[in-house]
């Protein structure tokens, strides 16, 4: 019967988690035509045009036509509640009915759909099934039986699998995994929760731990400890679906790349961490592309709700720089909308502490200085003062890290504080001698009214923790007198004496220094869930290197990490980690971090490397590649370099050749419009389908200056080492589909474990 006219009302069309991965990967012409679809069964699924049939041998699944050729699979799960699992052509919908699986796990109580079809043929890359293995080729003589590969999950039995909450259709095709592309590959469309148990085991993680920390705290617990399977309605209010209410969400979900389908379909691991009540400060780790900075934004959002009504900001989000703190404003207001965004303050670490420190000195009209700039005026004091026992560097370092880093406010101070990752070691009489340069140097900067970034933290740091102080006596007052305020106290100055947060969260946290560190730490109280960091070591681009749990962040036991990459693909990956070679990465506390586990589970082309003569001919060989790839958008590919000069003549190559540039400023890109271009410091927290990183020579990455410090300061050698490697493998994971590297001359030290030995 065919129903047209006046709307339906209660209609509800969900979509399940990993459905809308299938579905952007649609011709554009047919996303338009699922789009209108879409909307238009919202209004009335009963209209004739739709051609909606329960399937053959199905008691729940129907198809519905998206337009002449495309059909829409969909569970019915009773009444006009309908849950969208698939679109496939119409050639393919009956054929192998029985190779869809659909159903309520028997652990979690959630609904999971899969298509066996595409496991077997599409993802794993080889026929599972003995019946269809192509014959082998007669040999001439008798060979050797090759010894068969061991399959991944041998030590466990079905049961075993089974109790985990594995899916049950998954596991005939769990027990023939002998490589771990082909468990990534399932892992890509395979129900979530039984990707994460999958990846964990293989991981060496005990099978009592998987159960205890990926099964145990999503598994539904029943008064009678039966499920039933049969309730739909309730399953899919423990499912990982959206309900459909307007095409625009439903496009920024299909549109939005990783950040669009992040807001909705948060892995089962990422949604732990982000409503896990934590008794103090909570680090959550991990490489680039495993969700960190959306687990962030997920968590503020979490943290906001659970606030009581007002209009204060006691929710701080902070990060390195301007650039990336505008693009977290924008992404918790997608995320959460304008009332979260109402009760949050969003600053970078340097526009907070300039705040601060303006609070207390409103007439401060110093010009604020860059670390080159400082460089230069230490330079210029050693010359004037005749000094030669300590290198310009070698003072601004200290200066930089220790006195500054640490907020060390006296000379007493300076000479028990900790010099960790330093180095060289300093006798307490040559720390004295360092101590009158500090401050002659301190001195310098005042009288040409200048300051730096860093005397700018440090001296918020020094205001914060003195807040704190008055605080914490006051609270002690006040316990004193039974809980009772000082009344005259509190009707003058004390009235502002509070603590600025009740909650902190920052992104980018590798980067930060000891002295934003002890500002956050004096900002908000030691209380439950007072400071919730994210980052990656792997990814440090500033020397600062810092030991949390000596500046009063606790982190130890509440630590995390995130293995699986969504945005890049393993090839890209593999080569991006092997640039960091074996070299050691801290974990902000004292121990060593690791990316061990870290895998993607996408598959792409290898990278492209290719070499030049020189740089003029390097222009051409990236001119070359960017019109190889003529079927993406512009806006799409971007360009990385080392130098400012290598942007500006490379922006003038393009131009020449017909290709727009935009570049890539502190602020962002300048347009919309063109290919992206900057230098390698620009691209952090950005992301582009593909990417190329020109100029990886040897005497550009690393630049040449770097080995000066080999015999001279060999701790400083291996930090700037450390940093270059960690710079490079920052912009390799920018991309995400395709990526190409180019060199003239010698090629980088970095790229030996990617090119052939000679």
């Amino acid at each position: 019967m065919t129903v047209t006219g006046t709307p339906r009302t209660g209609v509800t069309l969900r979509l399940l988690d990993k459905a809308d991965k299938e579905i952007v990967k649609l011709d554009r012409a047919v996303l338009g035509a699922f789009y209108k679809f879409q909307h238009d069964f919202r209004r009335n699924p009963d209209a004739g045009g739709f051609d909606l049939k329960q399937l053959e041998g199905h008691d729940r699944l129907w198809s519905a036509r998206v337009n002449r050729e495309w059909r829409a699979l969909m569970i019915r799960l009773g009444g006009d509640d309908w849950l969208l699992v698939s679109v496939k052509h119409r050639s393919h919908v009956h054929k192998n009915l029985d190779r869809l699986n659909y159903g309520i796990n028997h652990v979690t109580g959630a609904i999971e759909y899969v298509d066996l079809q595409v496991v077997e043929e599409s993802l794993l890359r080889r026929e599972l099934t003995p019946s269809a293995a192509p014959a082998p080729a007669p040999a001439p003589e008798p060979a050797r039986p090759k010894p068969l590969e061991e399959p991944l999950f041998a030590a466990y039995t079905d049961e075993q699998l089974a109790d985990l909450g594995v899916a049950a259709p998954l596991i005939p095709v769990v027990r023939k995994l002998t490589t771990d592309d082909e468990l990534l590959g399932l892992a890509e469309y395979a129900p979530r929760h039984t990707g994460e148990v999958l990846l964990q085991l293989r991981d060496g993680v005990p099978y009592d731990v998987v159960m205890e920390l990926v099964t145990a705290p999503v598994a539904v617990t029943e008064p009678d400890t039966n499920l039933d399977t049969d309730d739909w309605q309730a399953a899919v209010d423990r499912s990982q679906t959206v309900v459909i209410t307007d095409d625009e969400s439903l496009q920024s979900i299909l549109e939005e790349g990783d950040f669009g389908r992040w807001k909705i379909f948060l892995h089962p691991t990422q949604e732990k961490l982000v409503h896990r009540r934590y008794s103090g400060p909570a680090r959550v780790g991990g490489g680039p592309g495993t969700g960190k900075t959306i687990v962030a934004l997920h968590r503020v959002c979490h943290l906001v709700r659970k606030l009581p009504p007002g209009r204060n900001k006691p929710v701080l989000l902070t990060t390195f720089n301007r650039n990336l703190a505008a693009d977290l404003r924008a992404r918790l207001l997608s995320l959460g909308g304008p009332d979260v965004l109402a009760r949050v303050d969003i600053a970078h670490v340097d526009q907070l502490a300039t705040r601060v420190v303006s609070e207390a000195d409103p007439g401060n009209a110093k010009r604020r200085i860059d670390d080159t700039a400082a460089l230069r005026e230490w330079r210029e004091l050693l010359v004037e003062a005749g000094e030669t026992r300590w290198s310009a560097e070698f003072l601004s370092d200290e200066w930089n890290q220790v006195i500054l880093g640490q907020a060390v406010a006296s000379r007493t101070d300076y000479f028990t504080v900790r010099r960790a990752g330093r180095g060289r070691s300093v006798t307490r009489a040559e720390r004295a001698g360092i101590w009158q340069l500090a401050e002659r140097f301190t001195q310098r900067l005042e009288t040409k009214g200048l300051e730096t970034h860093r005397q700018v933290a440090e001296r918020a740091a020094r205001l914060e923790m003195a807040r704190k102080a008055r605080i914490d006596k006051r609270a002690e007052e006040r316990e004193e007198r039974g809980g009772r305020d000082n009344l005259h106290i509190e009707a003058g100055s004390g009235a502002w004496l509070r603590y600025r947060y009740r909650h902190i969260v920052v992104d980018e946290a590798q980067d930060l220094s000891a002295a934003h560190w002890k500002m956050l730490r004096a900002m908000v109280p030691s209380e439950p869930d007072d400071l919730f960091l994210v980052g990656d070591t792997h990814q440090r681009i500033y020397d600062n290197q810092v030991t949390l749990g000596s500046l009063g962040v606790h982190i130890r036991g509440r630590s995390s990490r995130l293995t699986l990459s969504y945005r890049t693909t393993r090839e890209i990956l593999r080569d991006a980690i092997r640039v960091l070679g074996d070299a050691d990465y801290d974990d902000l506390d004292g121990g060593a971090d690791t990316l061990a586990g870290y895998r993607s589970v996408l598959h792409g082309l290898a990278p492209s490397l290719r070499g030049a003569r020189s740089w003029d001919e390097e222009m051409d060989l990236v001119v070359e590649q960017l019109r190889a790839w003529y079927d993406v958008p512009r806006e799409s590919t971007a360009i990385c370099v080392p130098t400012n000069d290598m942007v500006t003549q490379l922006a003038d190559r393009l131009v020449r050749r017909g290709i727009t540039p935009t570049e890539i400023t502190q602020d962002g890109p300048r347009s919309d419009q063109g290919v992206h271009i900057g230098t390698m410091y620009r691209f952090k927290g950005l992301e582009y389908r593909c990417l190329i990183i020109a100029g990886v020579a040897e005497g550009l990455v690393p630049r040449a200056s770097v080995d000066a410090w080999e015999h001279t300061d060999p701790s400083r050698h291996q930090r700037e080492l450390h940093r270059a490697r960690s710079l490079l493998f920052v912009a390799a994971t920018r991309a995400r589909d395709a990526l190409a590297i180019t060199w003239h001359g010698e090629p980088s030290r970095f790229l030996a474990p990617l090119l052939p030995s000679r």
